[in-house]
């Protein structure tokens, strides 16, 4: 039991590991890697894409070393690392960017949120300015933006 608790822990812990490095890490020094998802270029692939790998590798290695050394709370880490970075591949590319043409409208208003939070932190092309660094918590104020449009459509 005590395993699956850290796994979950971690699993919260991530988002705002997500927030810092989204903020101060592809937004700052690691820029290089990130340019191409504000600034589109040509192909599938973006360089930004890199950072699934850069989660991935200490995901796999508390995985598979916790295994090797029977150190489950390690596992557990890597499992809770995994397992963020499953539901960011989905929020992310698949429901917000739509990457992958599985959810293309939805009238469930958590996606609505995080997809308008997500345009508001898109439409700062720059590395500097920018708001929304999270990935699955969104800000009040997007929640409010898409409640005053449901109002405004029940008019």
């Amino acid at each position: 039991m005590i395993y699956v608790l850290i796994t979950l822990l971690v699993f919260v812990l991530m988002e705002g590991v997500t927030w810092l490095t989204h903020r101060y890490v592809m937004h700052g020094f690691l820029w290089v890697l990130h340019k191409d998802h504000h600034q589109k270029e040509d192909g599938f692939f973006e360089k930004n894409d890199w950072f699934f790998v850069i989660f991935a590798v200490p995901s796999w290695l508390c995985i598979m070393l916790g295994s090797m050394n029977q150190n489950y709370v390690s596992v557990s880490i890597g499992a809770g690392i995994a397992m963020y970075g499953a539901a960011y591949f989905l929020v992310h590319e698949i429901i917000i960017h739509q990457r992958f043409k599985l959810f293309t409208r939805s009238n469930n208003r958590y996606i609505r949120a995080i997809r308008w939070a997500h345009k508001m932190h898109h439409k700062h092309i720059g590395k500097e300015e920018g708001e929304s660094f999270g990935m699955l918590l969104v800000a009040k104020k997007y929640w409010e933006k898409v409640r005053r449009d449901e109002k405004l459509k029940s008019v």
